[in-house]
C-alpha cells in the first residue's frame, strides 16, 4: 500500500484545492464577466499581466461560480515553487492524484485520464516555464477535449486557440470605500493597518495621488498602505514621490509599470532594518511555504542570530513583505514570488547564496533522515504528514544538492534517505528520478552508490518495473560483498527476493528471501525481518499457501506491537493476512484485518491500499448477502482504480474474484438495482465510503449524519449487531458482532482467553480467534485497550 490516489474528491487532496481569500475582494467585475464569457467561448484562456497586477486573484475568485460548468471538477496547478520543467507534468498528475505508472510517461497519464473530461485546470504563474506549460497545454486541448485550461502569466503562452484576457491595474478615480478602484483598495486595507483611518473628503486628494503614482498595481498599493503604521497619509505620499523622483530623475514622465512594483517593493527594502533586509534575502531560498523552525535553522548565520530570526519574521510579516498562512498545523510563511525574486537578487549580491542553499539542504536532509528513522515507529505518521508539507522545499533541496560541482556522494546520500518519503507518499517515479540524476554523478562503487541502487529498486518493484530494476539490485549486491557491507548486501538480496515474487519466480523468490533471512538475524535488523516477512507472505498467498502467509503476517503483527502507532507495514500486514484469510474461507477475519488495514491506508493518504481494502470488504459483504453495500463498495472501488490502469495491481486470481463478486451481486440485485447503487459508490466521497466501513453501515452519510447500524442489511447473512446485545455497548461496540461483544466485555472485565472459553463453552481456540478479531475491528494493539475504545467500566 503506497501510491496514493484519490478519487476526485476524496478529503485528503491537499494539492489542487481552491485557496480560502484572506483579504477582500476589490473590484474586477468587467473582467470576471470577461473571463467567464472567453471560458465559454474558448478552451484555453490566459490572463496576462505585470507582476502584483492581480491575475491570480482574479483566476481564483472567478473560480466557484465555474463549478457547475466543469462537473468533472476544476484543479489548481499552483507553478510559483517548481523550477524544474521536466517535473511540471509530474506535478500536474500530483494535483489529479494520479499514480505513476512503470514505463509511462506521466504526460501520457494525463490525456489518458483527462480525455472526455469536462474539467478546468488552471496552471498559476506560468512565466518562468512558459515553453513547458505552453507544450504541456497545447497537447492537452489537442487530446483532451473537452477539457478546457485557464492560464496566469506574465506572457502569453502561445498555444493555438489561446484566448488572452490583460489584466489592468485598478483605475485611479475618485469613489468610496465601497467603490471598485484603486482607492477602494487603499482605503480598506489602510483601515485593516489603521482602523482609525477614514477616507475623507479632506484625504482623498492624497489616496488617489498616491493610488496613480503607484499605477493602481494592487501589490504596490498593498505594500504602500503597511508604511501607515509610522507615517502619516501626506508623509506616505511625499516620501513616496521622492522614490519615483530618484527613479526618473526628476522628470514627471511615466515609468513602467513593473518598475513602478519593483520601485514599490525596493522602497519597502529600504525602510526595513539591516537585520530585516538580510533575513528577507535568506528566506528567498524557500520553495513554497516554510515553518519558523525551518527559517531559524537556514536563515540565522553571521549578523543575524537565531534567536533573532523570530522577531524579525514577525516584522516581515507586519510589513507585508512575508505572508503568514494558518493551515490548522501550526502558522506557516511565505514570500510573494515578485518579493521572493527581489530578495534573491540581493542574497547574490551578498555573495551568501550558496552557503544559504547549503544550509537549506542540510535542514531539508535532516528531515529526510529523520523520517528514515521513524519510519519503522509510532512516529511514522506525524513524521511523515510534517514533511509532506514541505514537498516543494524538498524538491528544492535536491535540486541545490545536484547543481553543486563538487559533492556529489553528498548529494546521492540525500537521495537515498530521502526513499521513505517517496515511498509513503506514494511519488515512486519521482523518487527513482532523482536516485538515477544522483547516481548518474557517481559511478564509482562506493557505498552511496550501493544504497543508491538499493532503493532504486525499491522504489521500482513496488512501481511495478521488477525487471527492469533486477540490475540495479545485483549491482547494489556486488558493491555491498565487494565492500563487505553485511546490511547492505542483505537488503539488495531482499529486494531480490521482492523483484522475483512479482515476476512469479517464486522458487528463487523464495531463496533469496531465506537468504536475506539468514543474512539479516545475523545482523540483528528485526525491523526489515518484519518487513521480510510481508513479502514472504505475499508470494505465499499468491502461490496458494494461505495457511502459511497468515502466520507470517500473524508474527509480523506480534513484532510490530512494540510500535502501535505504525502505519505503513502493518498496513501490509493486515491486507496480505485479509486476502491469504478469504482464500481459506475465513470471511469474518478477513473483514476484520480488512476493516483494519483500511484504516492504516486511510491515516497515510494511500488509496490504493485503501483500494484493496474495499475491493476485498466488497467481497465480504457479498458472501454475507449484504449485496446492496457490496455494489456501493464495488462501485467506489472502481474508481480507485480507474487512474492507475488495472485492478488489484494486475494479479489475475484477484481479478478473477473481483469479477465472481460482481456477477454475484448483479445477479441478486438486478440490473437496475445494482447500476444504481454502483453509481451511487462511483460518485460517493471516499471519506463517506471509509467512514460507512468504519461503522457497519449500509450507505455513506456525510459527516455528521445519523449512520444507521449494520443491522439494517438486507437478507440473511447480515450482521445483525443489535446495540445492547452484549454488556459491551459503547461506541466501538458498533464494530462488533452480538458474540465479539459479549467476549468483549469478558476480556474488558480481565478475563484470560482460556477463562473466557470455560465461562461460553467453547473451545480455547475459537475464544482465540474472537480475540484477534476483536482486537483487529477496534485496531488495538493490545487487550489492555479494549476497555477505552469500547468506553465500558472494566471490571474485576
Amino acid at each position: 500500500m503506497s501510491t496514493a490516489v484519490p478519487d476526485w474528491n476524496a478529503p485528503w487532496r491537499r494539492a489542487g484545492d481552491l485557496p480560502a481569500e484572506v483579504t477582500g475582494f476589490v473590484g474586477r467585475a468587467e473582467q470576471l464577466a470577461s473571463l467567464q464569457q472567453l471560458l465559454g467561448d474558448s478552451r484555453m484562456v490566459t490572463l496576462t499581466g505585470p507582476g502584483g497586477v492581480g491575475k491570480t486573484r482574479i483566476a481564483l475568485r472567478a473560480l466557484p461560480e465555474l463549478r457547475t460548468r466543469y462537473p468533472d471538477g476544476i484543479f489548481l496547478v499552483e507553478l510559483s515553487a517548481l523550477k524544474d520543467p521536466e517535473l511540471l507534468a509530474r506535478t500536474v498528475c500530483a494535483v489529479l492524484n494520479l499514480p505513476e505508472q512503470p514505463d509511462r510517461a506521466s504526460l501520457d497519464l494525463l490525456t489518458e485520464h483527462l480525455a472526455g473530461r469536462r474539467a478546468l485546470l488552471v496552471l498559476d504563474t506560468c512565466e518562468h516555464l512558459v515553453d513547458a506549460c505552453a507544450m504541456l497545454a497545447s497537447l492537452l486541448l489537442r487530446d483532451c477535449a473537452p477539457l478546457s485550461v485557464l492560464a496566469t502569466s506574465r506572457q502569453p503562452l502561445d498555444v493555438p486557440g489561446e484566448h488572452i484576457l490583460p489584466v489592468p491595474p485598478l483605475p485611479v478615480v475618485p469613489e468610496g470605500i465601497d467603490g471598485t478602484g484603486a482607492v477602494a483598495l487603499f482605503a480598506q486595507r489602510a483601515i485593516a493597518v489603521m482602523p482609525t483611518f477614514a477616507l475623507t473628503e479632506a484625504n482623498l486628494p492624497q489616496v488617489l495621488a498616491l493610488c496613480r503614482r503607484l499605477d493602481g498595481i494592487p501589490l504596490a498599493i498593498e505594500l504602500a498602505t503597511v508604511r501607515l503604521r509610522a507615517l502619516a497619509l501626506g508623509e506616505l505620499a511625499d516620501r513616496l514621490e521622492d522614490r519615483f523622483r530618484l527613479l526618473t530623475g526628476g522628470r514627471r514622465t511615466a515609468v513602467p509599470r513593473h518598475q513602478t512594483l519593483r520601485t514599490t517593493i525596493g522602497w519597502s527594502h529600504e525602510l526595513c532594518t539591516p537585520a530585516q533586509r538580510l533575513l528577507w534575502a535568506r528566506l528567498s531560498v524557500f520553495a513554497g511555504t516554510f515553518d519558523l523552525a525551518a527559517a531559524e535553522q537556514v536563515c540565522a548565520g553571521g549578523e543575524l542570530a537565531m534567536d533573532d530570526v523570530v522577531e524579525q519574521l514577525i516584522a516581515l510579516v507586519d510589513k507585508s513583505v512575508v505572508l503568514r498562512l494558518d493551515e490548522g498545523t501550526g502558522a506557516r510563511y511565505r514570500l510573494l514570488d515578485s518579493i521572493r525574486e527581489y530578495g534573491a537578487e540581493w542574497l547574490a549580491q551578498t555573495g551568501e547564496k550558496e552557503q544559504v542553499q547549503d544550509r537549506h539542504c542540510a535542514w531539508f536532509g535532516a528531515r529526510f533522515e529523520e523520517l528514515e528513522q521513524a519510519f519503522p515507529t509510532s512516529r511514522q505518521l506525524p513524521v511523515f504528514r510534517a514533511l509532506r508539507r514541505d514537498h516543494d522545499n524538498l524538491r528544492a533541496a535536491l535540486e541545490f544538492a545536484l547543481s553543486r560541482p563538487v559533492g556529489e556522494r553528498r548529494a546521492l546520500s540525500l537521495a537515498v534517505s530521502s526513499w521513505p518519503y517517496w515511498m509513503a507518499a506514494g511519488l515512486l517515479g519521482e523518487g527513482a528520478v532523482w536516485l538515477d540524476r544522483a547516481l548518474a554523478r557517481v559511478p564509482e562503487p562506493v557505498l552511496e552508490r550501493g544504497w543508491g541502487l538499493a532503493r532504486h529498486g525499491y522504489l521500482g518493484v513496488f512501481h511495478g518495473s521488477s525487471a527492469r530494476e533486477l540490475p540495479y539490485l545485483a549491482e547494489a549486491r556486488e558493491i555491498g560483498e565487494r565492500l563487505g557491507e553485511d546490511r547492505l548486501t542483505a537488503h539488495a538480496v531482499m529486494f531480490q527476493g521482492l523483484a522475483l515474487g512479482f515476476l512469479g519466480d517464486v522458487e528463487q523468490a523464495q531463496a533469496r528471501c531465506e537468504d536475506a533471512r539468514a543474512r539479516l538475524s545475523a545482523l540483528g535488523d528485526d525491523f526489515t525481518l518484519t518487513v521480510l516477512d510481508t513479502q514472504v507472505a505475499f508470494i505465499c498467498a499468491m502461490s496458494g499457501q494461505a495457511a502459511e502467509a497468515i502466520a507470517l503476517c500473524t508474527r509480523g503483527l506480534r513484532a510490530m506491537q512494540s510500535e502501535p502507532q505504525e502505519r505503513w507495514v502493518t498496513g501490509y500486514l493486515r491486507v496480505l493476512r485479509a486476502l491469504a484469510r478469504w482464500v481459506e474461507g475465513d470471511v469474518i477475519g478477513a473483514e476484520a484485518d480488512g476493516r483494519a488495514a483500511l484504516a492504516c491506508a486511510w491515516s497515510l493518504e494511500d488509496s490504493i491500499g485503501a483500494a484493496y481494502c474495499l475491493d476485498l470488504l466488497a467481497w465480504t459483504s457479498s458472501v454475507r448477502g449484504r449485496h446492496r453495500r457490496a455494489a456501493l463498495l464495488l462501485g467506489a472501488v472502481a474508481r480507485l482504480w480507474e487512474p492507475t490502469g488495472t485492478t488489484l495491481g494486475g494479479v489475475v486470481s484477484l481479478q478473477q474474484e473481483h469479477r465472481r463478486v460482481e456477477q454475484e451481486v448483479h445477479g441478486a440485485l438486478g440490473p437496475d438495482l445494482y447500476a444504481r447503487r454502483v453509481d451511487t459508490g462511483a460518485r460517493t466521497r471516499i471519506a463517506d465510503i471509509v467512514r460507512m466501513v468504519e461503522q457497519d453501515a449500509e450507505t455513506a452519510q456525510p459527516p455528521g449524519a445519523a449512520v444507521p447500524p449494520g443491522g439494517a442489511a438486507e437478507g440473511a447473512g447480515g450482521d445483525g449487531a443489535v446495540a445492547g446485545a452484549g454488556a459491551a455497548a459503547g461506541p466501538g461496540a458498533k464494530a462488533l458482532t452480538p458474540r465479539e461483544r459479549e467476549v468483549a466485555a469478558l476480556v474488558s472485565a480481565g478475563l484470560s482467553n482460556r477463562q473466557i472459553a470455560e465461562k461460553l463453552v467453547i473451545s480455547k481456540r475459537t475464544a482465540d480467534a474472537h480475540v484477534e478479531h476483536i482486537l483487529a475491528k477496534l485496531g488495538a494493539a493490545s487487550r489492555i485497550e479494549v476497555n477505552s475504545l469500547l468506553g465500558t467500566p472494566r471490571r474485576g
